[in-house]
């Protein structure tokens, strides 16, 4: 397990040749001698080959000068692969900014970074060889800027822009200013944009291709009782959806008319911010669908291929949060399927780079139906290259400098299982909200690859001379994997996880021999990702990726409602064990085992009490309604203790324990026989706020043993929680923000009646709207926020006085 550190993440993020294994060099060699038809055998390893012409060895010295049997030179032919670029810009931020400085790096391509005020200190900046300061925190004054950009590009040079996902990667205008300006796009026409980027119009070419396509309204007519006939005429439950945009933005599921015109408001609110555009469609709710799209790549010759299909059906809030390549259950008849019909589409508007073709797969019908098509490099296309064996962010900037495909269909590999997990911020046990707050301990499982490892040896194409078979691969599960760790970040310890972006912190990243291998793996690294600060997604990813019915592949998008109640099981009271270390972490942080030979530092807080110390500490657990815990400990000499837990079911005694601290956030212990280091970390309370009996308002102690997470609360003392209840104390009907947002529309005045369930604040976090409802019935006696303005986790935004029975 590494620590996050800066300085660890910021070499770590980057390639280590000097570090890589003679497995992994000839690897990356392989990956490139397999191009088809785009290099020579002087393919370049690191550089582009114009830049770095290869002479044969034959012809080398080994000081490099012409030896005597080269009395003559043989004029060198230029080659046909065209030369890279020299600089290009990232207009992206967090990981996948970071994900595409690697990859340029090795390519010998500089890059330039862009950066919100509040992303001056982002790892993707830190890596960048230049950053520029592009305006304030919100995306629509900084990284939606386009203006800004087109400078910064000016300035920097810059000969093209990787637009990464989200932000500006489908915006259509984005694309045509840059070609104006004489700078490539690492993407798609602006044509194609428009065409695929419309789930409308995509939607109408699919239907005049012959692919089915879920039935529903997708014209213009944006209406809103128009769009309520429609989802009449065609049947709940329907999905709003909208038209521009993807990452479930603007997407809302409704199962009567009575909820139409609220939830169409709030998708077309939220896609207007995200995308620009308003515009919705509204089409038939499958019941038990699966989500299966297929990487599609295509170059600017006319060549395009498929790369196989990927499983990203397990969602919460309409978005992703594990995929998994290839989709598991198909059959080679309907991969093939699936594969001619995304390749067919991308052609069917002229497509360039990278893309993805996405369908729903229906689980009771077994058909499936076209649904979108993401004209950018998706957020999971790394379990694409674990498959392969490829870079797609190196295949981006070969096709945008207009070079062919480097593989036709047939010699594209599909060799062994991957899962991607995103570690999100975000409180699962509170309908997945989005957490914000600054990464005070990261510490993650070490990874094995920066990139994917070449898997072409492992290749087993398909020997079919019918029509398709070059989409039908034999699908090798039994090759002789090395287990593959990847770790896609952008935040190191001590980031800000703020509320103007997405909240995804990292993506996890397994590959091995098959599904079973893969997950087993999937489990094992996320027991060691560990993270204090913020809530996060860990622990659900790691009960999901164990549970039975995910392990038997029965997948579906409403796969966490369908199994709620095992993926959220109720908390388990903590173990004794977890309590005693604990407990001797406090006692021996706030007494440190004194290295001064002065008789002064070796008294106990019990000066004059010889050398006994002994001392209660109190817990209470995530679940204020649950009995506290204590545990007495209490000293012996030679450095020892006798421990004592009680719980509100049972009491425990470990005598005689040896424990130490090995660092600030590790400490060994001794219990019953058996030495247990365990990582121990303290989160103090928010400073400023009075001390209610909330867990969020009083020191926490996160204790990370073996595969669990124990976080235990130490209470305030009871004269500070009612110092804190005359502060923070509130009516019954006070409803206060669930986590730090900005307000987006507040419904309600002062003096106003409203009803039990009425919509009375709007919020938004991390790009989600959250709508906060009147806890009783009653009338308005106070507003404490107004529209844009930015609210604190905890903070009182409306007073609803309960109506007296």
């Amino acid at each position: 397990m590494l620590p996050n550190t800066p300085r660890s993440i910021a070499v770590r993020a980057l390639p280590r040749l000097g570090k890589f294994s003679k497995t992994a060099r000839s690897a990356a060699a392989l990956s490139h001698s397999a191009r088809v038809g785009a290099c020579t055998a002087t393919c370049r390893s690191a550089v582009p080959l114009s830049v770095h012409p290869q002479p044969s060895p034959s012809r080398i010295s080994s000081r490099g000068l012409a030896t005597a049997a080269d009395a003559s030179f043989t004029t060198l032919q230029e080659s046909a692969h065209k030369p890279l670029f020299d600089k290009i810009l990232i207009a992206n931020r967090g990981e996948i900014a970071c994900r595409v400085i690697r990859t340029a790096r090795k390519l010998g391509v500089k890059t330039v970074a862009v950066y919100s005020e509040v992303d001056a200190n982002a790892l993707h900046v830190r890596l960048a060889d230049e950053a520029y300061c592009i305006g304030p925190a919100p995306s629509a004054e900084s990284y939606l800027r386009i203006d800004k950009i087109i400078n910064v590009c000016k300035r920097s040079g810059a000969q093209a822009v990787h637009p990464g996902y989200g932000f500006l990667s489908e915006n259509a205008q984005f694309a045509e200013r840059l070609a104006q300006e004489g700078i490539v796009f690492i993407g798609p026409p602006a044509s194609a944009i428009v065409s695929m980027g419309s789930k409308s119009e995509s939607k109408n070419i699919m239907s005049a291709a012959g692919v089915p396509v879920v039935p529903g309204y997708h014209g213009t007519n944006q209406d809103p009782d128009f769009l309520q006939q429609e989802a009449t005429r065609i049947g709940y439950p329907v999905l709003i959806k909208a038209v521009h945009g993807g990452g479930g933005k603007g997407m809302r599921i409704v199962h009567s008319a009575s909820e139409f015109h609220e939830a169409l408001e709030s998708a077309q609110r939220e896609a207007r911010k995200a995308f620009g555009n308003a515009d919705v469609l509204v089409e038939k709710y499958i019941e038990r669908p699966r989500h299966v799209e297929v990487q599609v790549f295509a170059d600017k010759l006319g060549g395009c291929v498929s790369l196989w299909e990927r499983d990203c059906s397990v969602q919460r809030r309409n978005q992703k949060i594990i995929e998994e390549a290839p989709a598991p259950g198909l059959s080679p008849e309907l991969r093939a399927d699936l594969s001619a019909k995304a390749v067919a589409a991308a052609k069917a508007v002229n497509y360039v780079g990278a893309g993805t073709v996405e369908f729903i797969f229906d689980n009771d019908t077994h058909k499936f139906y076209f649904m979108e098509m993401n004209t950018r490099l998706q957020v999971e296309h790394p379990v694409t290259e674990m498959i392969t064996g490829l870079d797609l962010v190196e295949w981006q900037l070969e096709v945008a400098a207009g070079n062919p495909l480097p593989l036709d269909q047939r010699s594209i590999p599909l060799v062994g299982h991957a899962f991607e997990a995103r570690i999100y911020a975000e409180n699962p046990r509170n309908s997945f909200l989005p957490d914000s707050g600054q990464l005070l301990y990261l510490s993650t499982p070490e990874p094995t690859h920066i990139f994917a490892p070449s898997v072409a040896e492992h290749h087993l194409a398909s020997e079919g001379s019918e029509a398709g078979a070059e989409f039908t691969p034999v699908v090798n599960t039994s090759a002789a994997l090395a287990p593959v760790v990847r770790l896609e970040q952008g935040f190191e310890q001590g980031a800000q996880i703020g509320v103007f972006y997405d909240p995804m912190i990292a993506k996890l990243v397994v590959h091995g021999r098959d599904r079973t291998e893969a997950l087993r793996m999937l489990r094992t690294a996320l027991e060691e990702y560990r993270v204090v600060g913020v809530a996060t997604n860990v622990e659900f990813l790691r009960t999901l990726a164990g549970n039975e019915a995910f392990v038997r592949a029965e997948v579906e998008t409403g796969f966490i409602p369908k199994h709620f109640e095992e993926l959220f099981p109720p908390l388990p009271e903590p173990s004794h064990e977890a309590l005693a270390q604990a407990a001797l972490y406090v006692v021996l942080r706030d007494h440190p085992t004194p290295t001064s030979p002065s008789p002064w530092s070796t008294l106990t807080s019990r000066r004059f009490g010889g050398d006994v110390y002994e001392r209660i500490v109190t817990f209470q657990s995530e679940d204020t309604a649950a009995p506290p815990m204590t545990v007495h400990v209490k000293s012996l000499p030679g450095g020892r203790f006798d421990v004592t837990t009680r719980t509100g079911a049972s009491e425990r005694t470990f005598s005689g324990v040896e424990a130490q601290l090995d660092s600030p956030h590790t400490i060994a212990a001794t219990l019953d026989g058996a030495l247990v280091r365990t990582t121990v970390v303290a989160q103090l309370p928010p400073a400023g706020v009075p001390a209610p009996s909330s867990p969020n308002t009083a020191e926490r102690l996160h204790v990370f043993h073996g595969a669990h997470k124990t976080t235990l609360v130490r209470p305030s003392p009871n004269w500070l929680l009612l110092l804190g209840g005359d502060v923070l104390g509130g009516a019954k009907g006070a409803l206060r923000a669930p986590m730090p947002s900005v307000v987006v529309e507040v419904r309600v005045k002062e003096g106003e009646r409203v009803e039990k369930g009425q919509p009375v604040v709007v919020l938004e976090s991390m790009k989600t709207e959250t709508v906060l409802r009147a806890p009783v019935a009653g009338v308005v006696r106070a507003v404490g926020c107004k529209k844009g303005e930015m609210v604190e986790e905890g903070r009182e935004l409306v007073d609803v006085e309960e109506e007296s029975a």
